[in-house]
């Protein structure tokens, strides 16, 4: 395993090597703090821009890149807006689309008004926003996704300051779910909209989406809603406070030199059609499901496992986003940004919602003690069975699942028995990894 999920330090970012050059040019005007969490972050905005592309996963089926969303989170004041800014770089060419189409709204709305009551009026224009305002409202986001569809099948991008704008965009909370479920799943909106030309339609939901906000506010947000798949869609990227320090966080400025160097990578997505099997990155995603199932081994528990399939699933299309900005070239460097974004979303999930596994409402500062922990590293280097019965006791986990778990860690190869002593102890492969 390459990193460890249940540390309370966040597993490091790989330092930008050969085939992530476009990640050091990404990361060249934050702040040095917030570097980490704004990679995955910003890869949604970033993948918004292909169209007609498709990859193969492990799986043997054919997926396209859209879906992919993020949550940023972290105390007030951190430096969550630096996001924004780094977005509005990448989304320049939707701005500009969107300004146009803009104005034929502006035109048509105009005429509407000075044509008299016994005149003929205009047609609505048909318009798409490639990048809509974050205060979206429901019938205006069915709307544009009919408009998306019909215009070429193009993915339209949200960036919401705040994840309770979410509830506007999709009307209600109740139908956060659903809608954010048929995302990430590229399904069709799930029922008939009517606009006020009486048009309906059920688009596919071509969406890339971000999200932002305190630790507080994402529990309180995602509470009802752990174990119906919804949860499990959202990447999340979390940014604790860290130790005080006095000293303001520098930033850069996206100047036109960042800028251009930044346009020559988005003609690349821009550019990009097809369907790509890239084996490297299917083969990185069996490695991490047979790393995933050992983690829940080792914490003995159902639904990080369950969650680790659609981590892996997004750092695969998050790695398939960089293979694209690489001139569709596979490098190790590649590889090891998947390892690091599935086992970065992973860490974040435990370290913020980990007791919420349980459905219980324990405060955000007891989330590390209570939530998915790795029992084998709570037990001795020699220990016997007794001992991990009242470990897993301690854990709200029943005894009698104990002796199957010393099967799987032994069959895992990281403990052996003896028979002399009756003692289990952890093997040396498993202490140095």
């Amino acid at each position: 395993m390459t990193y460890n999920i249940f540390d309370n330090k966040a597993p490091v970012m790989p330092k930008p090597a050969k085939g992530t050059g476009f990640c050091k040019l990404l990361l060249s005007q934050a702040s040095r703090d917030m570097r980490e969490p704004l990679v995955p972050m910003a890869i949604p905005a970033l993948a918004a821009h292909l169209s007609d592309v498709e990859f193969m996963y492990s799986d043997n089926k054919y997926y396209e890149l859209c879906g992919q969303m993020g949550h940023l989170i972290g105390p007030s004041g951190i430096g969550k807006a630096q996001l924004t800014q780094l977005v509005e770089a990448i989304m320049r060419p939707f701005r500009d689309h969107d300004e146009i189409e803009y104005k034929k709204i502006v035109d048509w709305q105009r005429q509407m008004k000075t044509r008299g009551a016994n005149k003929e009026k205009p047609e609505r224009p048909e318009v798409s926003f490639w990048f809509p305002p974050a205060d979206l409202t429901n019938p205006a986001f069915i709307q544009n996704a009919m408009a998306m569809e019909k215009h070429g099948g193009r993915t339209q991008y949200l960036n919401l300051p705040e994840v309770e704008m979410a509830n506007k965009m999709c009307g209600g909370h109740r139908q956060v779910s659903q809608t954010i479920r048929n995302i990430y799943d590229r399904q069709r909106a799930g029922a008939l909209r009517a606009t006020a030309e009486g048009v309906t339609g059920n688009p596919i939901l071509r969406v890339n989406i971000t999200f932002s906000s305190t630790p507080e506010a994402a529990r309180a947000f995602y509470k009802k809603d752990m174990t119906n798949g919804f949860f499990g869609r959202i990447p999340f990227a979390y940014k604790g406070r860290g130790e005080r320090i006095g000293k303001i966080p520098r930033q850069g400025s996206y100047d036109e030199e960042f800028l251009q160097k930044l346009d020559e990578y988005l003609v690349r997505l821009d550019n990009c059609k097809g369907r790509f099997v890239v084996k490297s990155l299917n083969k990185i995603a069996d490695q991490l499901a047979e790393e995933m199932a050992q983690l829940a081994d080792l914490a003995d528990d159902d639904m990080l496992f369950e969650l680790s399939h659609r981590s892996i699933f997004a750092a695969w299309k998050k790695a398939a986003t960089l293979w694209i900005l690489n001139d569709q070239t596979y490098t190790r460097s590649i590889g090891d940004y998947m390892v690091w974004f599935c086992y970065y979303d992973l860490w974040s999930k435990v370290h913020v919602f980990g007791d919420m596994f349980k459905l219980d409402d324990a405060s955000p500062e007891s989330t590390r003690k209570n939530g998915p922990a790795n029992m084998l590293d709570d037990l001795a280097t020699s220990f016997n069975e007794q001992q991990l019965e009242t470990l897993r006791m301690e854990r709200g986990k029943s005894k009698e699942g104990t002796k199957h778990l010393l099967n799987v860690w032994k069959y895992r190869g990281f403990i052996t028995y003896s028979e002399q002593t009756g003692l289990y102890t952890k093997t040396e492969e498993y202490l140095h990894n």
